[in-house]
């Protein structure tokens, strides 16, 4: 390379980076002016930090959503946050995340804890983490629970609010409209959707809608009333008082009353569920305890009889938990989240050899039998159909034979491997007290 060449590129290289400097100097000049100024006046405080939890939430919805098991687990929870959540995606999936995440900072250190008090006993140990989840739906229930009383005392503030918004435009959907243009939790984006309703080509057909996804009767009850006094006008009552205001009224003392028992409720059975569990995690040590200060009752817990107690007390102990979670039931409206279109039984009866086997034990249509089961499907409300009972019924009968079958089997090497390998005790109890 000659001379001539190598002074043109310095001169091209400091040409270029006088231009830089140039540039930088004026887009400086103008980063000071009074309207740059005021814009990032403006976006400070505004701005997300490097780390938010809404984005860390929405991330972990994602990931949440390739794991197949959890997967389960978070669009039943969706499901039932869509109805609280009308339209609101971002907000659905940010509580989804957060709920499941609280659930398995829960779940995955209590397994580890069970793993490690009964790796010695496998049928306890597989009989314990199968019993985490019905955990894991209780404190998703729980978490949803939550949600909704809250939802239930914003109710209180709104109807409040829609008062004094009613005296002032004395017409229903501008008193909806501007106080859910003002409030800005859950209960505005209920409120919004009432007003669609109101506002709709056919309120009717959409306030049947409603009702179907309704979070609770309190808000049926107002978007009914609602549309009744835009269709056909508010009247006075004998008092000279609206109507429309004193049904409010009404709704509000029995969201309030509700609310008292909610609290009631939860004060009442507070950490009674896991307290009604965690017995069952010292099982295992209380075994391994009186069996090193008791020799006598070596025999009894590596035998049948002590296997047969531990699944019993076991058994009982989750019988005991689902009644206690019945009893906490706050009555809300129990929002239906199985696919009831297509469920699982219609998948199996689909199968020619199940369709087969179902029908050998499926009374024929026109008997007797099939009439009775039929009243009581429609006595309870179900919304089962006759070939789906008896794929249930079907399906538990085999079930609960494989269970009853690994038992057994469990039972008899219990006793055979007790018979080869524990010596026999000489221990005498009496004797030791004479």
């Amino acid at each position: 390379m000659s001379n001539e060449v190598l002074v043109y590129i310095v001169i091209a290289a400091v040409a270029l980076l006088a231009v830089i400097l140039i540039a930088y100097l004026i887009l400086n000049k103008k980063m000071q002016s009074s309207e740059i100024k005021q814009i990032k006046a403006l976006r400070q405080g505004t701005e997300k930090s490097s780390f938010s939890t809404d984005i860390l939430f929405q991330k972990l919805y994602l990931n949440y959503r390739k794991i197949p098991i959890i997967k389960r687990y978070l669009l039943k929870l969706r499901r039932r946050l869509e109805i609280t959540n009308i339209d609101d995606e971002y907000l659905t999936r940010k509580q989804a995340a957060k709920i499941l995440t609280k659930a398995l900072a829960i779940i995955i250190p209590l397994t580890g804890i069970v793993i490690w008090l009964t790796h010695s006993n496998v049928l306890l140990m597989s009989m314990l983490l199968v019993f985490e989840l019905f955990l894991i739906d209780t404190i998703i229930d729980g978490s949803v629970d939550k949600i909704d009383n809250n939802l239930l005392k914003q109710q209180i503030d709104f109807f409040s609010e829609i008062r004094h918004a009613y005296h002032e435009y004395n017409m229903v959907e501008e008193a909806i409209y501007q106080t859910a243009q003002e409030t800005e939790n859950e209960i505005s984006a209920q409120a919004e959707k009432i007003y669609e309703i109101l506002i709709s080509d056919d309120p009717e057909m959409e306030l049947e809608k409603y009702y179907d996804v309704a979070p609770n009767s309190y808000l049926k009850e107002f978007a009914g009333i609602s549309y009744l006094t835009k269709e056909f006008g508010d009247r006075k009552t004998d008092t000279s008082s609206s109507l429309y205001l004193k049904n409010l009224t009404n709704i509000t003392q029995e969201m309030q009353l509700e609310i008292l028992k909610r609290d009631k409720l939860d004060y009442v059975f507070q950490s009674l569920s896991v307290i009604s569990v965690v017995p069952m995690l010292f099982l295992e040590m209380i075994k391994n305890w009186s069996v090193s200060q008791f020799a006598f009752t070596k025999s009894f817990y590596f035998g049948k009889a002590g296997l047969i107690v531990q699944v019993l007390i076991i058994v009982l102990t989750a019988i005991c938990y689902m009644l206690t979670r019945k009893l906490k039931d706050n009555g809300a409206v129990n929002t239906q989240t199985k696919n009831y279109e297509n469920p699982w039984q219609e998948k199996v009866y689909k199968n020619k050899i199940a369709k087969q086997i179902v029908n050998l034990f499926m009374p024929k249509p026109g008997t007797k039998d099939y009439r009775k089961i039929k009243e009581l499907l429609k006595d309870s409300a179900s919304k089962l159909k006759m070939q789906w009972l008896y794929v249930n019924r079907i399906t538990i009968c085999i079930a609960t034979f494989l269970v009853s079958l690994v038992l057994f089997t469990q039972l008899h090497r219990v006793a055979v491997d007790y018979v080869y390998t524990q010596p026999t005790t000489e221990y005498d109890v009496l004797r030791r007290f004479v």
